[in-house]
């Protein structure tokens, strides 16, 4: 640190280093509370606007349930608003199980492969997954689900996997890879309670 014989000099080279750089100062404290003010701004505005999407997907789910496919385009219509955020995902899923109930295959298999594509819950992701695997099955593509199935991983998934797998093997006529697949899911953790019926069903 530069020291000075007098207060006087220290004065001066205050007003020297101030005339050089106070402007600087002065901006970056300006800067400094600006990104403050609007990191909250942010954050208050992030919060609103998840807050009016949840109120605006429980007002479509509503129409959804009350109308049926009726309410289908303002269904779209806020999926494609919100595409963003997962409440659209969990809007396109919506609208997926209300078109299987319908009969509407295709349109479904189109929603949950949109929802697949574009979810970032790890934690749904199976569940789609799987949605859809069942859907294009009923489409008349075993084999495409069959395929598809194989190449899933997901862990704490692998029971409802193998007995998806044994469902589609057994709706070919394939009893013996069908029983297989069954076996297996009934080792796994997430086994379900329907897998014995199926494997007595198959040995009888």
């Amino acid at each position: 640190m530069e020291l000075y014989d007098s207060e006087e000099q220290q004065v001066e080279a205050i007003k020297d280093w101030w005339s050089e750089n106070g402007k600087a100062v002065i901006l970056g404290a300006v800067i400094g509370l600006g990104g403050l003010f609007g990191w909250r701004y942010y954050q208050d505005a992030t919060i609103q606007a998840q807050e009016s999407a949840g109120d605006a997907y429980a007002e479509t789910v509503q129409a959804l349930n009350t109308k049926g496919l009726d309410a289908s385009e303002s269904v779209k219509a806020f999926i494609a608003a919100n595409a963003d955020r997962e409440y659209s995902v969990l809007a396109a899923l919506q609208l997926a199980q209300a078109q299987v109930t319908a009969g509407d295959y295709q349109s479904a298999l189109d929603q949950l492969e949109w929802a697949k594509a574009n979810t970032k819950d790890d934690a749904i992701l199976p569940v789609i997954a799987l949605r859809a695997v069942r859907v294009k099955s009923e489409l008349g593509d075993v084999d495409g689900a069959l395929a598809e199935i194989s190449t899933m991983k997901y862990a704490g998934w692998e029971g409802r996997i193998a007995e998806l797998e044994g469902d589609l093997q057994l709706r070919k006529g394939n009893s013996e890879a069908a029983y297989t697949a069954y076996s297996e899911a009934q080792q796994a953790t997430d086994a379900s309670q329907s897998i014995q019926y199926k494997l007595d069903d198959l040995a009888k």
